[in-house]
């Protein structure tokens, strides 16, 4: 793949998002606010032209990654199957154990909030009338645990291939997607736990369910996205860390994975939804049993995706500046 003329790229570029702003303006909701319907066009379109304006002065720094990981695409898939089957080498139970963990930890917070406190927690109280609770948790811990395990291990990637890193000719940039196809593995099974736990609730596979590809490609992207970043500057400040395992353990509780967004009042609610997992955990509640296309919360699909296009874009920087200095630190 030859990297597009920088007019021509910069020309696409400005034209989607042209498109896309005009989009936002024309669309109207009639349940919304006026006011917050203007406020949100504002910011959206605010965002855009910061990112238009951002896209043309950084063009030749923030389109290196994509167009490494595409020219890498067939090695990147075969150093992912390797990675996931390494994990597990020397275990008898092999990726078994990956799995256990997870399925525990819903066991767990199933018996506490529906066994022990079956009155409060019993049914998702807030959301679609009569889903059951152990539906509702699933739903929301399945793209978490995707997120923690995806962002802790792509992090980490360059530090755990440092021979690679000490190599000249080794493309590193493509080392943390590496992590994060081994970690869609995991994911895979676990998106079929939920429809097993859907299905054993009466909520069958629709064509609503395969949102839940677009969803899980969401959060492919986004933790891509935070990847570069982290796993340059973790290099130089190894205690970021702990400081991300702080983050997802908070993290957990400040996204609502345990407890109903629809249970708090509204201005709470656009304030919680800043945070673009809540975006992806309420999508795939929506595939699941919420009967929702994505387009249809048009507004967080356009801020989602905008957030999630810039935070690439300043992990590229971050990774093109620091990777000079990174066969030196190791």
């Amino acid at each position: 793949m030859k990297r597009l003329n920088k007019k021509t790229g910069i020309a696409i570029f400005t034209a989607v998002m042209a498109i896309l702003a005009v989009i936002i303006l024309v669309y109207h909701n009639p349940l919304a606010n006026p006011q917050d319907e203007l406020l949100k066009k504002v910011i959206a379109c605010v965002l855009i032209v910061a990112a238009v304006i951002a896209f043309i002065r950084l063009y030749d720094k923030i389109t290196v990654l994509p167009v490494e990981l595409y020219q890498n695409r067939r090695l990147i898939w075969k150093l992912a199957k390797s990675d996931f089957k390494k994990r597990y080498a020397g275990s008898y139970m092999g990726a078994f154990w990956a799995m256990v963990q997870p399925v525990i930890t819903v066991a767990m917070y199933w018996v506490v909030f529906v066994i022990i406190f079956p009155n409060r927690t019993g049914y998702a109280s807030g959301g679609v009338e009569g889903v059951p609770y152990i539906l509702f948790l699933t739903a929301g811990l399945v793209p978490w645990f995707y997120f923690s395990e995806a962002l802790t291990s792509a992090m980490v990637s360059l530090l755990e291939y440092n021979y690679l890193v000490k190599k000249v000719v080794f493309k590193i940039s493509i080392l943390p997607i590496i992590k994060i196809i081994a970690a869609t593995f995991i994911h895979a099974f676990f998106v079929l736990v939920l429809l097993i736990v859907a299905a054993l609730n009466g909520y069958y596979p629709s064509l609503y369910t395969l949102q839940v590809f677009y969803y899980s490609f969401c959060m492919f992207v986004f933790v891509l996205a935070l990847s570069y970043t982290t796993c340059s500057v973790v290099i130089f400040f190894r205690d970021l860390q702990s400081i991300v395992n702080i983050f997802l353990q908070v993290g957990m509780w400040a996204t609502p994975v345990l407890w109903n967004i629809n249970d708090f009042p509204m201005k709470l609610q656009m304030i919680v939804k800043i945070n673009p997992l809540v975006y992806i955990v309420e999508g795939y509640r929506s595939a699941v049993y919420g009967k929702q296309w994505f387009w249809e919360d048009f507004y967080s699909t356009v801020y989602f995706w905008i957030i999630t296009v810039v935070l690439f874009g300043i992990g590229a920087l971050i990774f093109k500046k620091l990777k000079i200095h990174f066969a030196d630190i190791m």
